[in-house]
């Protein structure tokens, strides 16, 4: 940071990544009911691989805000990720920066394929997530895989089979909902058009000999009956 100004990441700023040992050492608080979180997320959600979802707690440990994103394979340093997190997180709930300390808290799921233990990507996003919760005023979290072994939170130990990162595919069809009412049998889904208005008749239309034919015929009767008289 220059003269109040971010730059962009620099030589000077070190690896960040934090290992499974000092993300123990920093003394996340870990969730009531890690479970019943992360099927919560997982039903709003529905995360596939590839897809990370951010949460805020409030002070009675219930979600408040959250959102899901993708990031692309280029994008594997820590600031680049801090970066992501904290442009949802300004998205989806405002900022606590002016209060003494943090009442929120923030939580990091991240579905992936792979082994569920810690991965050098895993700490990348660790960095990331205690950096985003500074810059927005926020408690640092925990930090959950879904992968194909189930969930885990990394560096307490709680784990479980279901969801896992397959079970996206088994979720509600949202978009049927989008779908027009079925119909009954035997009735159009074609509205039916409105009737035109109805035109005055047209007179047919005649050659021009035939009418010179006629107004011929009519002045010859017309001179017979004046003889006649």
């Amino acid at each position: 940071m220059i003269n109040g100004i971010d730059r962009g990441p620099s030589r000077c700023d070190g690896h960040r990544s934090i290992t499974l040992p000092e993300w123990r050492s920093h003394g996340v608080p870990l969730l009531r009911a890690p479970r019943e979180f992360v099927t919560e997320l997982h039903q709003r959600h529905l995360p596939q691989p590839g897809t990370t979802v951010v949460a805020v707690l409030g002070a009675d440990d219930r979600v408040v805000a959250s959102a899901s994103f993708g990031v692309r394979p280029q994008f594997s340093d820590g600031w680049d990720h801090r970066n992501a997190l904290l442009g949802h997180l300004r998205r989806v709930t405002p900022h606590d920066l002016k209060r003494h300390s943090p009442s929120r808290t923030t939580v990091l799921l991240r579905c992936r394929e792979g082994v569920p233990d810690w991965t050098e990507q895993d700490g990348a996003w660790m960095w990331a997530l205690r950096a985003a919760a500074e810059l927005h005023g926020l408690r640092c979290g925990s930090y959950l895989t879904l992968t194909p072994a189930g969930w885990q939170s990394l560096g307490d130990g709680r784990r479980g089979r279901n969801p896992n990162s397959g079970s996206w595919a088994l979720g509600p069809l949202h978009t049927v909902t989008e779908l027009p009412p079925r119909l009954p049998r035997g009735v159009s889904a074609v509205p039916a058009e409105p009737p035109l208005p109805q035109q005055p008749p047209v007179a047919p239309v005649t050659s021009l000999d035939a009418v010179r034919a006629l107004e011929g015929t009519h002045e010859a009767r017309t001179a017979r009956r004046t003889a006649a008289r």
